[in-house]
This record gives structure tokens, sequence and C-alpha cells, in this order.
């Protein structure tokens, strides 16, 4: 079995989809990791068919049989998706200094091993760069002559980062009403219409209204108060593969299965780390603007998975 990726470790999260994890579990087989970290929240006791479904994708992650070191946190109660995620990545993190991670739903060509871990060994100790992303859903595999750009949107599904870099997380931002109150937000976000949206999203998620049970967007606010860098490749790497319409997604949403495309090496580097504000604005009115798809996306995720 031929090893792409051996030594970055991987963190697999999982939860009550087995055809979505089979696919990706056979990904991350291939690629043959020698540290994977698996975890799975509880399932919930109010919707008692879900239980086998959790017990069969445990099943299909046990499956290991390559050389690898194994860690599971199987948790027997739910968390819903914020606790759940947020404390799986922390336990990850805690246990590694660098890392891969993949949601049950993110397929990833086999050349995103190697992308991500070239590029988590050349930014590792720039802390600018907090986030290595494997999707683009912006430009579909328009021209760029390099092979990834730098933005302030850390996309999640399919990404890499590092224990110096999640420690600018918390799940609760405590920090966030002195982050709106400064000014900080305003000289974020100088755009009135993307500061309104962006006000609108993170004052949901602080508050923690219905809907917004999420942990992902705290991971966008890390980045924009530390004036943080994301990586995003050239072409998209990662294909989500749960947006059908029996799973947890909309069949609308137009990033349903766009298609994932090897990575091309050696790597084009950028010459100086500097965002594309250009493509941040395009992928702003692409996928934060609120369209409704986006609307109905995140209700049916909240309500359904955890």
């Amino acid at each position: 079995m031929k090893r792409t990726s051996p030594e970055t470790p991987v963190l697999f999260t999982v939860f009550n989809r087995p055809a979505c994890t089979r696919r990706v579990f056979e990904a991350i087989r291939r690629a043959a990791p020698r540290r994977l970290f698996i975890a799975c929240d509880g399932p919930r006791p109010e919707r008692p068919e879900e239980a086998p479904l959790v017990s069969q994708v445990r099943g299909i992650v046990a499956e290991v049989d390559w050389e690898c070191e194994v860690a599971t946190l199987f948790r027997e109660e739910n968390l819903g998706c914020r606790n759940a995620m947020s404390s799986a990545i922390s336990w990850f993190f805690s246990e590694v200094e660098e890392g891969i991670i993949l949601e049950d739903d993110c397929l990833p060509d086999p050349t995103f091993f190697r992308y991500c871990r070239e590029l988590l060994e050349r930014y590792r100790d720039d802390e600018r760069v907090m986030n290595i992303s494997g999707v683009n859903s912006l430009l579909r595999g328009a021209e760029l002559g390099d092979s990834y750009y730098f933005s302030r949107y850390p996309h999640i599904w399919g990404w890499a980062s590092w224990r110096r870099a999640w420690r600018n997380y918390s799940p609760d931002m405590p920090d966030y009403p002195d982050f709106v109150q400064s000014g900080a937000l305003a000289d974020c976000f100088p755009d009135p219409v993307e500061r309104k949206r962006w006000r609108e999203i993170l004052d949901k998620v602080y508050r923690g209204e219905p809907g917004f049970n999420t942990w992902d967007a705290q991971w966008s606010y890390a980045h924009f108060k530390n004036n943080a860098l994301a990586v995003t490749p050239r072409n998209n790497l990662v294909e989500n593969i749960g947006c059908t319409p029996d799973a947890m997604h909309t069949a609308d949403n137009p990033f349903a299965e766009l298609p994932a495309v090897q990575a091309e090496f050696p790597l084009r580097h950028p010459q100086f780390p500097i965002r594309n504000t250009e493509l941040d604005r395009q992928t702003f009115r692409h996928d934060y603007a609120n369209p409704l798809w986006k609307r109905i996306r995140r209700r049916l995720v909240n309500m359904r998975r955890h």
C-alpha cells in the first residue's frame, strides 16, 4: 500500500452516516497515515434510530488494517455539533503539533494529503498562517499563477493546522464583545455590507441562538481577530459528499459534489504571504452573503445532525 503522507497525523470526525464514512475512510486507508485519531459524538437519546447508525459507523472506522497508531474519542452522550467538534479538535492538538482534519462527508483527492504535509512544513513557524484549506468553491479550476493563495477565510471541508494556531480558538469567543466595542470588527471589514453580515453571524454564534449550534464561525473569528491568513488551493481538492437529498445538507447547495481534482507538484508558492483581497471579496459574495440555500443548509445541519 502506497503511503502518501505517513508522518502527518489525521483526525477523522464521524457521527451517524455509514455510507459517507465508508468512502472517506477508504481515502484515509489509501493514504495510510501512521497516526489516526477518530472522534465520534454519542447518539441523541430522543432519536432511537440513531444509535445503530452510530454503532455501524464506529465499526467501519475500526477496520484499520495498515501499520497505524489509532486513538479514539467515542462519546457516550451527545454533545452537539459545537461542543463535539471543537473538543475533538482540541483533543487532537493536545496530542500532536500539527495535522489534517477530515469530517465524514469530506472526500479528499489523494494528493490532498501531500499538499497538506508540504504546507504544514513550509508554514510551521509562520504565525501569520493558521489554516490550510483543501476546498476552493470559488475558482473551479480558473487560472491562478500559484498553487494556492492567501485568504482571510478558513474553509474547513478538509483542512490542516497546527497546535500553535488552534490555541487562538475558543468556542465561546469570550473576547468578542471587546472586539466589537473596540472597533476592531470595523477595521477588519471596512466594507459595510461585509461588516454587517459578519456582525450578524458572530452575534448569533456568541449568543448561541437556535440554528447557530456551530464551531466553525469561531475559527473564522480567530482568524479575523489575529489578522491571520488561510491557505486556499487554486483548485478544489476535497469533494463534499454529504450534499444529497437523503443526507444532512440540501440538494440545491451549489457546493454539492463539487469535484475534487489533483494538486500539481511541485507546488508553486506565492512570493509573499499577502491576502488576495479581490478573491476574498468574491468568496464573501459566493459563500457568506446569506443566499436562501445557505440559511436552509444551516438549519438542516444543526437540526438533523446533532
